[in-house]
């Protein structure tokens, strides 16, 4: 049995009931074998699989909270430190049901390696709680957020571990628990990024991720002597990321046509209304079906079903599978060119293998969704300083890197002789960079 194969069926054992970080693992695996391969002896000795792929700290622990009728709760909270070679932990703090062990872990591995394609000095982590934020009021959602950095916040620091947000974690949430932070540590540091803009966040954050996105996606069209300039874009997700892609499209001159929340799913062939999309999400914190009342000639669907409708592109920005390989199916029948992810693997594995046999341009989101972090570092850096930058400053160093990082993964497809395969160039590029600070550094 390979080294690889070794690895993984122990990673398998040893981690059960951990699917997404089983899948997680194996996506990463395959990708490195020419890498492996060529050193195997090298790599078994210094056990750089088991060192990558074994968390350096994982904290979990108990958050009670007071609900509004006065009513105890309590909800599990969790932080996995997975890798600090290049820089202090970053990642983002996940509040929803499905938060669990395995898919925090799933979310820290993947962590280690956009953080290192973004060329900044940051590790990989990631944390969250089962606590869904949704119906709850402020009052509930600051009590939770308390409790929770309550305990966190012995574990952080702004040169320890630098949590940001996710899924059910937005500027209301990071405003209370740095509120919590700052009174229990006493320090006034940049210990969380996402922060608002009167007390050390960045410009440019809250469209980090999308406009990202689309940056490195117009990159990867242009390398292919198109653009996004017409494209019709089918999009998944309501929130952050979805919100502010479907912006960056259309500014760039394509034309998108859907969104999707957890209930149902939005056909606009008109294009979708933004400022009427950013009025129900952003302002009014309502479902999609409110989406009609602003374009009558609009279709509303129960479910899901985006990736049915015809386009040219696809940018999948809801949750991890949310892309499955039926999916990958009717957008190849479809005649679809590129499909690069703004969630963290929203492509189950054999509809990526789908898309790629296809000839369909696929770009992984550990490496098309990196911007968001990105720019979370960006804002590390301003903290540090003391200062803050320009919205106009902070998304062109967004923009140079989602750039640089399309022409970092596609170099390292071709190093290994697998041009065009950009999930192999995506891991390789990032696993290069953190095993060579791994081995300057010892066993450790």
């Amino acid at each position: 049995m390979s080294y690889v194969d070794d690895v993984l069926a122990r990673v398998i054992a040893k981690n059960p009931s951990e699917p997404e970080f089983h899948q997680a693992v194996t996506e990463v695996f395959e990708s490195l074998r020419p890498v492996i391969e060529a050193n195997e002896d090298f790599y078994k000795r210094e056990a750089i699989l088991e060192r990558i792929t074994e968390p350096e700290r994982m904290i979990k622990f108990r958050v009670p909270w007071v609900d509004d009728s006065g009513q105890v709760q309590v909800n599990m909270g969790i932080r996995v430190q997975f890798n600090s070679a290049i820089g202090p932990y970053k990642g983002g703090l996940r509040f929803h049901p499905s938060v669990n062990q395995g898919i925090i872990k799933f979310l820290g591995f993947e962590q280690i390696f956009k953080n290192s394609l973004t060329g900044l000095p940051i590790g990989g982590g990631k944390g969250g709680s089962d606590f869904d934020p949704k119906g709850k009021s402020d009052r509930e959602v600051m009590a939770f957020c308390q409790s929770f950095m309550t305990e966190l916040c012995k574990h952080i620091g702004a040169d320890t571990d630098v949590p940001a947000g996710d899924i059910g974690v937005g500027g209301r949430e990071i405003g209370y628990m740095f509120g919590q932070y700052k009174r229990i540590r006493g320090l006034y540091e940049g210990v969380l990024t996402g922060k608002g803009l009167t007390y050390g966040g960045s410009l440019a954050r809250t469209e980090a991720t999308g406009y990202g996105l689309v940056y490195l996606t117009d990159e990867l069209l242009k390398c292919h002597n198109d653009s996004l300039e017409g494209k019709t874009v089918v999009v998944s997700g309501a929130g952050n990321v979805a919100i502010y892609a479907i912006e960056k499209v259309q500014q760039l001159g394509g034309k998108v046509v859907t969104c999707s929340d957890s209930t149902g799913w939005v056909y606009d062939p008109e294009g979708i209304d933004l400022e009427a999309l950013k009025e129900i999400k952003e302002v009014n914190r309502a479902r999609l079906t409110e989406y009609k009342k602003y374009r009558p000639d609009s279709e509303y669907h129960e479910g899901r079903g985006v990736w049915q409708i015809k386009c040219d592109v696809a940018l999948p920005c809801a949750t991890q599978n949310e892309l499955l390989i039926d999916d990958a199916k009717q957008l190849v029948a479809n005649g679809v060119t590129a499909v690069c992810e703004g969630a963290n693997m929203p492509t189950t594995l054999d509809a990526t293998e789908y898309l790629q046999k296809n000839g369909v341009l696929f770009v992984p989101g550990k490496a098309s969704n990196a911007g968001g972090v990105a720019t979370s570092a960006l804002e590390m850096s301003q903290n540090s300083e003391r200062l803050s930058w320009t919205f106009e400053e902070v998304d062109s160093k967004l923009k140079r890197i989602m750039v640089d990082i399309y022409h970092n993964i596609d170099e390292a497809a071709k190093r290994y002789g697998k041009e065009g395969d950009y999930v192999a160039g995506a891991n390789i590029a990032g696993f290069e960079k953190v095993v060579e600070a791994m081995l300057a550094q010892g066993v450790c």
